[in-house]
């Protein structure tokens, strides 16, 4: 089992997110993000090019960027952001 750290800027960009997003797709994104803690290498989650070991995955009209650290058992949330903005990271 893997512990879920939210980094600063994915905090952020869910603080910003949280007066757009319903709250049906908010609860969607708190389940997804639990589920890593089972489970990281999701079967529907791709690499995300020059972020080295970052995956991304979707949650209904979100990505979400996420890193593994298998030595510490930890999964940290880099970014969340909607699909048709793109992932600045």
């Amino acid at each position: 089992m893997y512990r879920i750290e939210v980094a600063p800027t994915a905090r952020r960009d869910l603080e910003k997110l949280k007066g757009r997003m319903a709250r049906s797709d908010l609860e969607r994104m708190q389940i997804a993000m639990g589920c890593l803690a089972g489970a990281p290498r999701l079967e529907d989650a791709s690499p995300v090019e020059g972020l080295g070991g970052a995956y991304r995955v979707g949650v209904g009209d979100y990505w979400v960027v996420y890193d593994i650290y298998d030595g510490e058992g930890l999964v940290l949330i880099l970014r969340v952001a909607r699909r048709n903005e793109g992932i600045l990271v």
